[in-house]
C-alpha cells in the first residue's frame, strides 16, 4: 500500500510540473549562440542604416548581412497598383511631391527614391510589391506592412490574390508574414490568406494592453509586434501566454538591441541588422 501512495504522489509531482507555464526570465551578459541564432533579424524597410529605406538596394543589403526578414510598407497608386513605401506621401523620401494615392504608377516609378539618402543611390525607384517578390522570395523571409489600408479599399485582396498568383499563400512557405496598426484589416487579410501568420502592430497607446485584449487578438493573430519602448519582461511573458510571438520595432541601436534579447522577445525589427548579431555570445 505505501508502495501505491509513492508512485501516485510520484505521479501528481511530475503531472504538476508539466502544468507549470514556463516563462521568460531576463538574461543577463552574453547568451549562447543557440540563443542569438533563436532570434529573429528583421531588417526594417530592408537595412536602412546602410541604404535608402523601401528600396530593392536596401533590401538586397539586408540579404547580405544575413537577415532573416525583410520588412516592407506596401501602398497603392491612384490605378491600383501595389507599391513599397512608407510614407503615405513621396515628399520624405523622393524628390516628388503628393500623396502615394494620387499617382499613378507610372508618375511614381519616374522619382529618385535614393538621392535623399546618398549620391551613391541616385537614381534608385520605388519599387512595386510584385518586383520585391519576384526579387527575393527564396532568399529571404518577408515581412508585410499594409501602411494605412483604410486610405485604399480593397488593398486585402490585392496582396493576397498577387501573393496567391506566385503560390506564396501556404502554409509550408513560412517565409510570409503580413502586419498592420490597422487590427480590422488584420482580420479580413487573415480571413483571405487563413495559412499566412498575421502581426498587430500596437503604438505606446498599448501600454497597458489587457489580457483580455490580448486572447482577442490571438483569434486572428500570431504576433503581437508593439513599439519596443513598452516592452517589458511581464509583457514578453503574457503575450506569449496569450499564444503570440512578440517582434517589437524599432532597434536603431546597439543598446537597444541587447535590451530586447534580455527581455526574451522572439525577434527584432530593426535598422542595424548588424546589431543583433553583434551581442556578446558566449561558449557553450
Amino acid at each position: 500500500m505505501k508502495r501505491f501512495f509513492f508512485i501516485l504522489s510520484l505521479m501528481c509531482i511530475l503531472m504538476a510540473s508539466f502544468a507549470v507555464p514556463v516563462f521568460a526570465t531576463e538574461k543577463e551578459g552574453s547568451i549562447t549562440k543557440q540563443e542569438q541564432q533563436q532570434i529573429i533579424n528583421v531588417a526594417h524597410r530592408g537595412a536602412s542604416a546602410h541604404a535608402p529605406e523601401n528600396t530593392m538596394a536596401a533590401f538586397q543589403k539586408a540579404v547580405e548581412m544575413k537577415s532573416d526578414y525583410i520588412e516592407i510598407d506596401v501602398q497603392m497608386t491612384e490605378d491600383e497598383e501595389l507599391v513599397v513605401i512608407h510614407d503615405t506621401t513621396v515628399d520624405r523620401t523622393t524628390n516628388g511631391t503628393g500623396a502615394v494615392g494620387d499617382l499613378t504608377l507610372e508618375e511614381i516609378r519616374m522619382l529618385d527614391a535614393g538621392s535623399w539618402f546618398s549620391e551613391e543611390f541616385a537614381g534608385e525607384k520605388i519599387p512595386t510589391f510584385e518586383e520585391v517578390l519576384d526579387a527575393f522570395r527564396g532568399k529571404v523571409g518577408i515581412l508585410i506592412e499594409l501602411k494605412s489600408p483604410g486610405l485604399y479599399p480593397g488593398i486585402e485582396e490585392e496582396v493576397a490574390e498577387t501573393l496567391k498568383e506566385r503560390n506564396m499563400d501556404r502554409a509550408n512557405n513560412e517565409k510570409i508574414i503580413i502586419q498592420s496598426f490597422n487590427h480590422e484589416s488584420m482580420k479580413q487579410s487573415k480571413a483571405l490568406l487563413p495559412e499566412i501568420p498575421h502581426g498587430v502592430l500596437a503604438g505606446t497607446s498599448w501600454a497597458d494592453v489587457t489580457d483580455e485584449q490580448l486572447a482577442a487578438f490571438a483569434t486572428y493573430a500570431d504576433y503581437f509586434n508593439p513599439n519596443q519602448n513598452i516592452v517589458t519582461l511581464e509583457l514578453v511573458n503574457r503575450v506569449h501566454v496569450a499564444g503570440m510571438q512578440m517582434m517589437p520595432y524599432t532597434s536603431r541601436s546597439q543598446e537597444q538591441a541587447d535590451r530586447l534579447f534580455h527581455l526574451g522577445v522572439d525577434g527584432i525589427i530593426t535598422d542595424y541588422p548588424e546589431h543583433v548579431y553583434n551581442h556578446p555570445v558566449k561558449n557553450n
